[in-house]
């Protein structure tokens, strides 16, 4: 099957007694057993859920895989395969990666007794010289959040494998319909469901997709273990968004490259930072390992926080909201929001600035997204 006909079709045809084309929810807690050795597959929700388990079968169809976990949201998924590391490991991350992952990362697994280390991941050598003996981790996070960098997926897969440590990869700003990161070498792929997968900023969600056995098992153990697994109605309503992953996607991709390319033109913007224009300095890449440039991008505004200010206030259309991938197009101010949880100097460091936005670019028609920038940046 092609792969708009997987996000229809697979984890679907699970109703034998009614025949539903929709796959039903199960919310039940717990579920009865035929005898003491025997039950009917699932024994507690926690543990699974024939609903959670439909997600995982059409998410793991996506991307490739063998197995995925659904978890209850992004975090989750992310901590979770960090508790595969263990106190004195080792793990390499971007220094511009989401802000929540650098938190987690630097403020809770560090005084774990896990060491982290945070470079320029668009460049392979930085991370090669940061290999070390107990180097486990390498996280990859393509684009970057939010400056849109492009990590060479391929390249760094191998420094991680040729230092035998596993490379992870946060798919979440592309979907697996515009990049899939098993084809590039990366063992573990998560994502927050609650972005594009879902799409419809109704859930929050995470999923962790695996391509080896040992992996798959050892996941699968801490997602149960800690209790992390998605409720049967929030995988229902991801399974339920799936459905429309491209086309929406297409849709996102659109009203992305129309409002780049008008931002660019602007007298007012300093800096637009989308992998789709030509002059991005990673285009040729992103082409190469990306099957579209996404609807993810940030730009610089002229002058600084006051100016942000005054063209927050006058957007119409884009709102001033967290979070991304939902069919309505959000606007954000790094310093303040997503990114408030790393240190101004990390920041600074990343190349986050207090001229800085990022965009969601949602499915609404390209020209009135353009015409919400014009009257918002007039002088």
């Amino acid at each position: 099957m092609q792969f708009e006909t997987r996000c229809v079709h697979v984890g679907v045809d699970k109703d034998s007694a009614y025949l539903s084309a929709t796959t039903p929810i199960y919310p039940t807690s717990t579920f009865r057993w035929d005898d003491l050795k025997t039950n009917r597959g699932f024994d507690y929700t926690r543990s699974g859920n024939p609903t959670r388990k439909a997600l995982e079968e059409n998410l793991a169809a996506l991307e490739g895989g063998i197995d995925c976990r659904a978890t209850c949201t992004g975090m989750s998924a992310i901590a979770a395969t960090m508790h595969m590391f263990q106190p004195g490991d080792h793990v390499i991350a971007g220094h511009d990666i989401y802000g929540g992952t650098y938190r987690l990362f630097d403020a809770v697994f560090r005084k774990m007794g896990i060491e982290f280390s945070f470079v320029k991941m668009s460049d392979p050598e930085s991370v090669r010289k940061a290999m070390k003996p107990a180097t486990k981790c390498v996280w990859i996070e393509t684009p970057s959040n939010p400056l849109l960098n492009i990590v060479d997926i391929a390249a760094i897969s191998a420094v991680a494998k040729a230092g035998g440590a596993v490379s992870i990869a946060d798919n979440t700003f592309l979907s697996p319909y515009l990049q899939r990161p098993f084809e590039h070498g990366v063992d573990i792929v998560v994502h927050s469901t609650t972005k594009y997968l879902n799409g419809h900023s109704d859930v929050v969600g995470g999923c962790i997709i695996t391509r080896h056995q040992e992996h798959a098992e050892r996941i699968s153990y801490l997602v149960n273990a800690m209790g992390l697994g998605c409720s049967p109605f929030d995988a229902w309503l991801v399974l339920r968004g799936v459905k429309t992953l491209g086309p929406r996607m297409e849709a996102h991709q659109r009203g992305a490259m129309a409002v780049a390319r008008f931002l660019q033109a602007h007298p007012r913007v300093e800096h637009v930072y989308y992998p789709g224009l030509e002059d991005h300095p990673q285009h040729a890449l992103a082409k190469r390992q990306q099957s579209g440039f996404g609807a993810m991008l940030s730009f610089d505004l002229r002058g600084g926080r006051p100016e942000v200010e005054t063209v927050l206030s006058r957007l119409k259309m884009f709102q001033l909201a967290e979070s991304l991938g939902g069919v309505e197009s959000l606007i954000e101010y790094p310093d303040t929001m997503s990114h408030a949880s790393m240190d101004e100097a990390a920041r600074r460091e990343a190349g986050i600035t207090e001229k800085t936005l990022r965009v969601s670019v949602g499915i609404e028609h390209p020209e009135d997204l353009i015409n919400d920038f014009k009257q918002a940046l007039v002088d």
